[in-house]
């Protein structure tokens, strides 16, 4: 075999090699084109059916409150809540704040009754801060107090429960 013989079957063997080789590879794949995802957001609370929802346990309560109803108060509790009342030492879990209330009712004025408005509610669904205040009258329907308090409530077996409040007497905040 000549040498140009040599060169062209070799020329033509590597061609026939590479084609072989470029028609069994595996057609490449087309680039898939990128999803189109919207980023995950958390659909923000509905924090005014929250606050609605808050101010309805908070309307309980005060019926609660002006009926003297100390269990009930204290179903509005969590185990291990802490509540801090104006001019009391804090009271940490059920016992003491039962002891608080029980304390408290004791020196109320008979026909007294308060109220408890909800003035802003902040957080996610599963724990609110609640800032309210408190108003207070006798039995001709006069204020004879009111004050400021705040409130921390979880949701706890699809409800929500108190696990911190603290409360003042006072000039209340409008």
């Amino acid at each position: 075999m000549t040498m140009k013989n040599y060169f062209r079957t070799a020329t033509a063997c590597m061609a026939l090699a590479l084609f072989s080789i470029g028609c069994s590879a595996p057609a490449p794949e087309e680039a898939a084109a990128p999803e189109v995802m919207a980023p995950t957001v958390a659909a923000e609370p509905d924090m005014g059916a929250i606050k609605a929802e808050i101010q309805a346990l908070e309307t309980a309560w005060a019926a609660a409150d002006n009926a003297g109803d100390v269990p009930a108060l204290l179903a509005f509790y969590a185990d291990d809540a802490v509540s801090m009342g104006s001019g009391t030492p804090m009271a940490v879990g059920k016992a003491a704040i039962q002891k608080e209330l029980e304390a408290s009712m004791a020196k109320r004025t008979a026909g007294h009754t308060v109220t408890y408005e909800v003035l802003d509610v902040f957080g996610d669904e599963n724990t609110i801060t609640e800032v309210g205040k408190t108003t207070r009258k006798d039995a001709s329907g006069k204020v004879v107090s009111s004050g400021n308090y705040m409130a921390i409530w979880e949701k706890r077996n699809g409800k929500y429960i108190c696990v911190r409040d603290i409360s003042n007497n006072g000039p209340t905040q409008n």
